[in-house]
């Protein structure tokens, strides 16, 4: 038998009692943690362009666009920063022959 025991549910009302009681003890918490808030980017499509991806999302059986502009977008970033990769890696042969 396992001797973990399951954390004890406090009603919410304790919950309350309790940090208002450790307000203003600072050796209550924990040090603060920076969360940043990733705000996403959009971009507009031209009408033409979302139908046209819209096909080839349809045709490779995506069950969104929007997954299939995701995927499709990583595939050429991934492909641009390998490109860009080998051309500082021949750069750089070129400037030490």
């Amino acid at each position: 038998m396992s001797s973990k025991r399951k954390a004890e549910v406090l009603p919410e009302e304790q919950i309350d009692e309790i940090v208002i009681a450790q307000a203003e003890d600072d050796e209550a918490w924990e040090e603060p943690i920076q969360v940043q808030r990733i705000v996403p980017t959009t971009m507009p499509v031209p009408p033409e362009l979302a139908s046209r991806a819209a096909f080839f999302a349809r045709l490779h059986q995506e069950l969104s666009v929007e997954d299939w502009l995701r995927r499709i977008i990583q595939e050429r970033i991934d492909f641009e920063e390998a490109a860009f990769a080998e051309l500082k890696r021949a750069i750089a042969a070129k400037s030490n022959a």
